[in-house]
C-alpha cells in the first residue's frame, strides 16, 4: 500500500521529472525540431506537422530516459558536487530500482512511438544515442579520459540527425553539417563550465580537462575550438542550405564566442568563465533559431 501511495504521489513524479534534466532535454528536442523543419521544403502540411509532433514526443521520452540513467549511474559523483547534489538520486529520495524502471520505461515507450509512428531508422538512431550517452559516455568514457566530452559529444550532437531522419527516412549531408556544429560546440561549452567548477570535479574524481591538464591548457582548448566551430557554422551557407540572414547571424554569434574564448585565455576569472558558458547556450540557441528563420523568410 505504501508503494502505491508513493507511486501516485505528486512529489515522486516531481522527482522523476527532475531526473530527466528538463532544460537539457528541451534543448535536445529544439535541435531535433530544427532538423525536422529544415528537412521539409517550405511550410509543413498537416500530416508533416503531426509527424513532427510525434517525433518530438518520442525523442523527448528517450532523451529523458538517458538523463535519468545518467543520474542513476552518477549518484555518488553527483552527491559530491554542489551543482548536482540536489538531484533526487544523489539525495537518496529515489531508489536505484525506481530510477532504473523509470528510465527503462521511458526508453521503451519513446522507442515504440518512434518505431511505430515515425520510422525504424529514427528509432534505431535514437536508441543508439541513448546507449552512446547513458552507457558509452557515462559509464566508460567520463571516468576514463579527459577527452570524454569530445568523444561523448557525438551523442549530444545527434538531435538534428534524428530530426532529419524522422522526416526523410535517411541521413543527408545537411544533417551531418548540423551534427558537426553541435559536436564542435560541446567541448568549449562544457569546458567553460568545468573551469569554474574545477574544485567540484576534483572532489568527484572525474578526469575533467581542467583537473588533469590545468586551467591554461583548458582555456587554450576552448579558444581553439571556438575558431574551428566558427568555420563549421559557415558550412550551412557554403553548402547552400541557407542564405545571408543565417550567414550574418552565424558570423556575429561565432565572433562573439571567439571573443569570449580569447578573453578567457588572456585573463581568467570564474565570472568570465560563467559568462562564456552562458553565451555558449545563447550561441547555439540563436544559431539554430537563425537557421529556422532563414528557412522560412528567405
Amino acid at each position: 500500500m505504501s508503494f502505491l501511495n508513493d507511486l501516485f504521489s505528486r512529489e515522486i513524479w516531481r522527482q522523476f521529472h527532475a531526473l530527466t534534466k528538463p532544460r537539457v532535454v528541451q534543448l535536445i528536442v529544439f535541435c531535433a525540431l530544427i532538423g525536422m523543419v529544415l528537412a521539409v521544403p517550405g511550410a509543413p502540411d498537416g500530416a508533416q506537422l503531426r509527424l513532427i509532433l510525434i517525433a518530438c514526443f518520442g525523442i523527448y521520452l528517450v532523451a529523458g530516459a538517458a538523463a535519468a540513467f545518467n543520474c542513476l549511474v552518477e549518484k555518488g559523483i553527483d552527491a559530491k558536487m554542489k551543482r548536482t547534489a540536489w538531484r533526487p538520486t544523489a539525495q537518496g529520495q529515489l531508489g536505484d530500482l525506481q530510477t532504473l524502471l523509470f528510465s527503462v520505461g521511458l526508453c521503451a515507450i519513446g522507442s515504440t512511438v518512434l518505431y511505430v509512428w515515425v520510422n525504424p531508422l529514427t528509432m534505431w538512431l535514437t536508441f543508439a544515442t541513448f546507449v552512446g550517452y547513458a552507457v558509452i559516455y557515462t559509464v566508460i568514457l567520463k571516468p576514463l579520459t579527459p577527452q570524454n566530452i569530445v568523444i561523448g559529444g557525438a551523442s549530444g550532437a545527434m538531435p538534428p540527425v534524428l530530426g532529419w531522419a524522422a522526416m526523410t527516412g535517411e541521413v543527408g549531408p545537411e544533417a551531418l553539417i548540423l551534427f558537426l556544429i553541435i559536436f564542435l560546440w560541446t567541448p568549449p561549452h562544457f569546458w567553460a563550465l568545468a573551469l569554474y567548477r574545477v574544485e567540484d570535479y576534483r572532489k568527484s574524481g572525474l578526469p575533467m580537462l581542467p583537473v588533469t591538464h590545468g586551467s591554461e591548457f583548458t582555456r587554450l582548448q576552448v579558444f581553439l575550438y571556438t575558431l574551428v566551430l566558427m568555420a563549421a557554422c559557415l558550412l550551412p551557407f557554403i553548402y547552400g542550405m541557407n542564405s545571408w540572414l543565417y550567414l550574418l547571424a552565424a558570423l556575429v554569434l561565432s565572433l562573439g564566442f571567439c571573443w569570449y574564448g580569447w578573453k578567457l585565455l588572456q585573463n581568467y576569472s570564474d565570472e568570465l568563465a560563467r559568462k562564456t558558458f552562458r553565451f555558449s547556450l545563447i550561441h547555439l540557441s540563436c544559431l539554430f533559431s537563425a537557421l529556422l528563420l532563414d528557412h522560412y523568410l528567405l
